[in-house]
């Protein structure tokens, strides 16, 4: 075996089965993780210096074949749904010895030793081994990066084995087909194949801790974003993915705790993570400056084109995919916060992408309606972000997050609901998708006017405003808002046809109301009464 400098534990890799037959480079630089990839063909450098890549077959996540392994610690406490899909454990040690048994072939392997959670009382040690170098690549942005110190003394406590170039057999693996990711706590283990989509590293670790936290920590983990103000007021973006978390909470006039998952203790917000994973299509330096100075040395691109001729990169290009993504550490952005620790947050915003065009674009939540649409979870999926999706298509995903929550849902709305209440948080809802009509129709909302609007509810100037509820969904909108054309603050008001929109707004409504009947039995009263009028 050829290894760098710090000395690796082949130990430990050996009891995995893997046979010291590869090269295998332990914790690379970036530098030397991008000669790698170059040297492999995994990529090339565009014109700053970031590598870009292409993913293959999968440029976002594959939901139906993720799999959790169920067994005497998952049965009775999983919440198994079309999310939380159950593997037989045998299958978990099939395919443990397929991706073994691959890895073993290889001429080269990259592993690093790694962690999550800003918060050291709740680190998790992390150890990936990968068949490619943009994947490992992907892990140092991504993950928190122990010291040399810290290295002599590590031990993992999970470990993500990565092969996206394996096949798996469906029949011999229990699988739906040749690519799956399979999470098993007894074991402590991810397994991914078959799939180079660097999301699923990310995702499998994120889920993970929205079990282990809640469920034996006691902290309320979270799909959202953070930043703070300089008088350490924190704010947190809950949404799913391309409604706008990561642009929202880059703010240059606060500091950015991190862009997409969190846990909230008794006494802090902590970053589950060490870098940002931001959509690329259609980014500019003029609407997200922090995000395009990022791609440098060191970031990693995936699944875009460059112009013809150039190196430069085409972000408006959907070719490959509308799922354009861009992994860089946090400290490329200018005003990250080190360690990313923030305070108890003040104001709390629901980001929803509504295809329908009929939410406001910003809108006051009473606790019981916080509640009704945290549990609901409204938005719509963006294409490319999910296999199968190519143009806006609305859902519900409970917590704005129901693909990664192993636990039932009510578990984490009760713990935030109980935090909201107890520390007063102020919530927002705000629509970042479609205004003046539905899409194909209407226009997407521009992201200064949404900026101007969250900072408005941060810097307290809409208290002082006055509030109208909308007829149906009962949220109050306020009569204006510095640097928003009034107008646009009524969705009502935008639309040509009126009698349209009421009729959407009602559809609407009654798809609320549907997908909560799943959750009415257990929730109370005053909840169930901020549901939308039909």
């Amino acid at each position: 075996m050829s290894v760098p400098t710090v000395n690796i534990p082949i130990q430990e890799l050996t009891r995995l089965g893997l046979k010291e037959t590869a090269t295998l480079h332990y914790q690379l630089s970036p530098e030397e993780l991008v000669q790698d990839a170059l040297r492999t063909g995994e990529g090339v450098l565009n014109d700053t210096g970031a590598l870009v890549i292409q993913t293959g077959e999968f440029t976002g996540r594959s939901p139906k074949d993720k799999f959790t392994v169920k067994d005497e610690i998952t049965e009775s406490t999983v919440n198994w749904n079309d999310f939380n899909l159950p593997i037989e454990e045998k299958y978990f040690h099939v395919i443990r010895e397929k991706i073994v048994a691959h890895l073993n072939k290889a001429n080269e392997l990259w592993v690093r030793d790694c962690y999550a959670c800003a918060d050291p009382r709740y680190r998790l040690n992390i150890r990936v081994v990968n068949e490619k170098a943009f994947t490992n690549l992907f892990a140092y942005n991504m993950f928190l990066r122990p010291t040399e110190e810290e290295l002599e003394t590590f031990q993992p406590e999970w470990t993500i084995l990565s092969a996206p170039d394996l096949k798996l057999d469906p029949q011999e693996c229990g699988t739906r087909q040749h690519n799956a990711a399979v999470v098993s706590f007894k074991h402590k283990m991810i397994l991914i194949a078959g799939t180079g989509y660097t999301g699923e590293t990310k995702k499998g670790i994120f889920s993970v801790l929205n079990y282990i936290l809640p469920h034996e920590k006691g902290v309320l983990s979270m799909h959202c974003s953070a930043n703070m103000g300089e008088n350490g007021d924190t704010a947190l973006f809950f949404g799913l993915s391309g409604t706008g978390k990561t642009t929202l909470s880059a703010d240059p006039n606060r500091k950015l705790i991190g862009d997409d998952e969190h846990g909230w203790t008794n006494d802090n917000i902590f970053n589950f993570e060490g870098g940002c994973y931001a959509k690329t299509i259609d980014l500019s330096e003029e609407k997200e400056p922090e995000i395009y100075h990022a791609i440098r040395p060191g970031a990693l691109v995936e699944n875009t084109t460059f112009f013809p001729g150039t190196k430069t990169i085409d972000f408006s290009s959907k070719q490959i995919t509308e799922n354009t993504r861009v992994s860089y550490p946090l400290n490329y952005i200018s005003n990250a916060l080190e360690p990313s620790i923030g305070e108890i947050p003040q104001n709390i915003f629901f980001l929803t992408c509504d295809a329908s065009g009929v939410l406001p674009p910003i809108s006051k939540l009473t606790p019981a309606q916080a509640m009704y649409q945290f549990i609901s979870g409204y938005t719509a999926k963006v294409a490319g972000t999910e296999a199968g999706v190519t143009e806006p298509k609305s859902t519900f995903s409970a917590c704005f997050g129901a693909p990664f929550l192993p636990l039932h849902p009510g578990r984490y709305a009760a713990m935030l609901g109980e935090k909201m209440k107890r520390h007063r948080v102020r919530v927002w809802l705000i629509n970042t998708g479609w205004t003046g009509g539905a899409y194909g129709t209407g226009s997407r909302m521009k992201l200064s006017y949404t900026r101007a609007m969250i900072s408005a509810a941060l810097e307290g100037k809409l208290d002082k405003m006055d509030y109208h509820n909308h007829p149906i969904f009962g949220i109050a909108i306020p009569e204006g808002c510095p640097g928003v054309p009034t107008e646009l603050l009524d969705p009502r008001n935008t639309w040509a046809d009126k009698a349209a929109y009421d009729k959407a707004a009602q559809n609407l409504a009654a798809q609320f109301v549907k997908n909560f009947e799943k959750y009415a039995a257990g929730v109370q009263e005053e909840i169930l009464a901020a549901a939308p009028k039909i």
